[in-house]
């Protein structure tokens, strides 16, 4: 079978799920299903995978889906309890003392402190923590996810203390005899490469992340305001310019000079630091306060799933109270990701199954690691530190597990689906699905690959559901492909990570998870309609910048 054929074949599932969510407008619960079982007969009929590797990658999807799902219990339950305590009102009245422009309260919580969030944990987590801090302070439910959404964008290459660099690229680079071969001309250790290759990346997301702020805040005025004006947001821009290069400057520096490790940190911190005083006493804030149509005039798609109105009847709850959770959740990602001792504590603790179903496949459960546990932590220090009874508890607690029943379906087809994408390779026979995919689009483009590299990268985010595995996938063939056209390779690789950043907006798992912690399950092909628009913006802009850098870099 010709390498076109194959290749067809191969984007069969990708078609499947861009169609029968974003086209048809089906519910991630039903396409998901069929998206899978296409996925899995591909495997079986056409790559002539063994079932036991067929069924051992949907074993480890399962597990990953737990993992999802596990983050998403936690956030959920954190904010029913705040609910229940009061807290949210004081959370909303915070923001309101901030600036009353949704605009600027967008900025803030989505952009800069999801970009925090996403810097300490990773894992999808910011918008399961913007999205339900937003939807509280009054953003429709579908307004909310989808600036949550923007947001996963630049800050993601270096989340999670760097991983998608660290461990995505190091993963699919480090011991390939091509790039042991390509470094010793030039007389270049490997960690020094990594972090070269690090250094720009933040260059080309620097560059193209400082107008994500107003670009999310456009398209929160033209599909959700009342005029559905672009103009509307527009007259924030410099506001948001400012918002933008204050987290991209100290950003794109850390990465230059520091690694990897730091600039999604150091560049939120640092814009919250500046962004949020300014804000409060009205810097390169426009006079005119723009706000969302009236609830009662908001079309059903816009609500997520509704509540009713939760009484406060104690007394009225300080603000640095109401807040200290989300402070805490912060404070322990960043102590568990960055304070050795206690990331090695917790790292240890892992449910393993080795050699599934004796295949190479093996999966893994990190309880205490992942992000959900710290959700759990900060959970159990609310009850104490607001009091909450255990009527208000017992609520939280069924309101939480309610809200995940669709996701736990949708999940449960979707991760297993990629798992079997990412697995489908056979020794001695055809290359995997994803491999199979990006040869044929190789030879398609040509010389042009350097205009279309990020476009991989976001593939392999929409498909696997995370820019550390899409360059795990990805990063040495795109370093293959570069030497092969005459290209740079660091720059290639780069603009693979960073496509691979770019896809987390429409990534169907990140869209579902987002939804869930809001009520909006079924809504997923509406949202990435709508973030299909700044990932091509992403994906444009990074093209461009990359082709100026093959002129400047040499390695």
């Amino acid at each position: 079978m010709s390498l076109g054929i194959l290749a067809l074949f191969a984007l069969l599932p990708i078609v499947s799920v861009f169609g029968l969510i974003v086209l048809f407008r089906w519910p991630a619960t039903k396409a998901m299903p069929i998206a899978y079982l296409i996925t899995f007969f591909e495997a079986l009929v056409v790559w002539k995978v063994p079932f036991p590797q067929v069924a051992a990658a949907s074993i480890d999807g399962l597990v990953t889906a737990a993992s999802i799902l596990y983050i998403v219990l936690g956030a959920v339950l954190l904010l029913n309890l705040l609910q229940q305590s009061g807290a949210i009102s004081a959370i909303r009245s915070s923001m309101f003392l901030i600036s009353p422009d949704r605009r600027v309260q967008a900025i803030i919580i989505a952009f800069l402190f999801g970009s925090f969030i996403e810097a300490s944990a990773g894992f999808g987590t910011p918008a399961a923590v913007a999205a339900p801090l937003l939807v509280a302070i009054g953003f429709p439910a579908m307004a909310a996810v989808m600036v949550s959404l923007i947001i996963q964008s630049t800050p993601v290459s270096f989340g999670a203390i760097g991983t998608p660099i660290l461990i995505g690229v190091n993963a699919g680079l480090s011991g390939q005899t091509e790039v042991i071969d390509y470094l010793g001309a030039y007389n270049v250790d490997f960690p020094s490469y990594l972090s070269s290759i690090g250094g720009k990346v933040a260059l080309i997301h620097g560059i193209t992340g400082t107008l994500i702020p107003i670009i999310l805040v456009v398209m929160m005025t033209r599909f959700f305001g009342r005029k559905r004006s672009w103009k509307e947001g527009l007259s924030i821009f410099p506001f948001a310019l400012f918002a933008g290069l204050c987290f991209t400057l100290p950003y794109t520096l850390t990465g230059l000079f520091l690694g990897p490790e730091f600039p999604s940190l150091l560049g939120s911190l640092l814009g919250l630091l500046v962004v949020v005083p300014l804000a409060k006493i009205g810097f390169l804030v426009p006079k005119d306060i723009w706000d969302f149509p009236s609830k009662e005039t908001w079309p059903q798609e816009w609500a997520g799933q509704k509540h009713e109105d939760w009484q406060d009847n104690r007394a009225r709850m300080s603000i640095f109270q109401a807040w200290l959770p989300y402070f805490l959740v912060a404070l322990l990602l960043l102590f568990s990701r960055l304070w050795n001792p206690l990331k090695e504590t917790l790292a240890s603790v892992v449910l393993n199954w080795t050699n599934v179903f004796q295949t190479s496949i093996s999966t893994s459960f990190q309880p205490i690691y992942l992000p959900g546990f710290i959700f759990f932590v900060a959970v159990v220090l609310t009850i104490f530190i607001h009091k909450t009874s255990k009527k208000q508890v017992q609520i939280a607690v069924i309101r939480s597990f309610r809200t995940l029943l669709g996701p736990a379906i949708a999940l449960g087809f979707a991760v297993p689906m990629v798992k079997v994408f990412i697995n489908s390779g056979v020794p001695g026979g055809l290359d995997k699905m994803p491999i199979i995919l990006a040869s044929g689009a190789a030879i398609l483009i040509g010389k042009g690959w350097t205009a279309f590299s990020a476009v991989i990268g976001a593939m392999g985010a929409f498909i696997a559901g995370s820019n550390t595995f899409s360059n795990m996938m990805f990063s040495l063939f795109q370093f293959a492909t570069a030497l092969k056209i005459g290209a740079v390779p660091g720059v290639i690789v780069a603009l693979q990570a960073v496509g691979g950043a770019a896809g987390n907006m429409i990534c169907v798992h990140n869209v579902v998870a987002a939804s869930a912690v809001v009520g909006l399950l079924g809504k997923e092909g509406l949202l990435i309609r709508k973030t299909l628009i700044p990932m091509t913006y992403y994906l444009i802009v990074a093209a461009i910048i990359g082709i100026i850098m093959l002129q400047i870099f040499k390695i």
